[in-house]
């Protein structure tokens, strides 16, 4: 089991992304950066909001990482495992959040179910890409001015809610463990 954490998935570079983001958060997350808008324009955003996306790339990487004939005939369910280290960089995103804000780790649960479930019924690049896309779309799409001039999010835009936002942090957790449910089950066509 050691061979497998630490050679075939390197899950050690899931714990170096999150110390990175930890990093960025804390020196950089207040930095705004412009960021091209879908309707014409640019827009610009914080770069703690796209910081999560360490993670992610990491997460990927770990799970692209495989030996397909010894994982199809291991008496260990090895997806249960990967699931658990995923519900595990969720937890330490958690930890951190304490550090550099609550906004950090609920937008890294989004984004993990995102990618678990895009990972799904595609490819690993395929799911990053789709996580970057989806912040690029609330960042363009998703901010819309109130009468007074107060920029706010829409609804839909979960990654734009203020990090106490109780309805953005259930929707974060339900979309999360969907992608950790959906995830755990195998694919039959890969």
């Amino acid at each position: 089991m050691k061979l497998y954490f630490n050679v075939i998935r390197r899950w050690w570079t899931m714990l170096v992304a999150i110390a990175l983001l930890g990093l960025v958060s804390w020196s950089l997350g207040g930095t705004e950066i412009p960021v091209p808008g879908f309707m014409g324009g640019m827009v610009s955003m914080r770069v703690e909001y796209f910081a999560p996306l360490l993670v992610i790339v990491a997460v990927l990487y770990c799970l692209e990482r495989r030996l397909e004939a010894p994982e199809s005939t291991a008496v260990v369910r090895l997806r249960r495992w990967d699931m658990a280290v995923v519900a595990l960089a969720a937890v330490f995103g958690h930890l951190l959040g304490l550090f550099v804000g609550m906004d950090v780790p609920r937008n890294l649960m989004l984004l993990l179910a995102v990618a678990l479930v895009v990972r799904q019924f595609s490819n690993e690049a395929a799911a990053g890409g789709t996580c970057l896309l989806l912040l690029l779309a609330t960042v363009s799409l998703g901010r819309s001015y109130q009468p007074s001039g107060e920029l706010v999010g829409k609804w839909w835009a979960i990654p734009l809610y203020p990090p106490g936002s109780l309805g953005a942090w259930a929707a974060a957790l339900a979309l999360f463990g969907c992608g950790l449910l959906s995830s755990g089950r195998s694919r039959s066509f890969r």
